[in-house]
């Protein structure tokens, strides 16, 4: 069973962190580059990035949790009355194609709709074909590109995916 736990303390980014460090070394060296994916864990996905997003920025982490041990974790800020972005969804590899994600699409379908949030949306890497085949059978549909400048020579070029909320 796949149950989400929210992070809320320092321990938890902690762990957060590390997850992070683990599944973006294991998955997008291939996709975007070593370089990269350092500069994107140092600046936004390490435990400092990860408190000021919790404590100054609207994000709500939860850890995904299989059998009692993380396995990924998520991250959701609301970005209008009707919308939330989906701004994070990592699953070690050991994990993937088990249906974690769809459960924890699922669940935060739940969150978002019981909070009169219509739409959820995220973004992925152009060429993470995985995840964004995922996506689509989940009910994600792409509804744009979007490239982001994120400093030091690197840019994100991702896919807009968005999916209406369960009413």
């Amino acid at each position: 069973m796949v149950r989400l736990h929210r992070v809320t303390t320092d321990a938890e980014i902690e762990i957060v962190a590390s997850l992070a460090r683990e599944i973006w070394n294991e998955h997008f060296p291939s996709i975007i580059g070593q370089a990269q994916v350092d500069h994107m864990l140092a600046t936004i996905q390490s435990a400092e990035a990860i408190r000021r997003q919790v404590r100054d920025e609207g994000y709500e982490y939860d850890l995904i949790v299989v059998d009692e041990q993380p396995v990924g974790y998520v991250a959701v800020t609301v970005t209008s009355l009707a919308s939330a972005q989906l701004s994070k969804l990592y699953v070690l590899g050991s994990h993937r194609g088990r249906g974690v994600a769809k459960s924890v699409i699922a669940q935060l379908d739940s969150r978002c709709s019981a909070r009169g949030i219509e739409e959820l949306w995220l973004t992925v890497n152009r060429h993470n074909a995985g995840p964004i085949a995922a996506y689509q059978r989940i009910g994600f549909t792409v509804s744009g590109t979007i490239v982001t400048d994120i400093g030091e020579g690197f840019v994100m070029d991702d896919y807009r995916m968005t999916k209406p909320t369960t009413s």
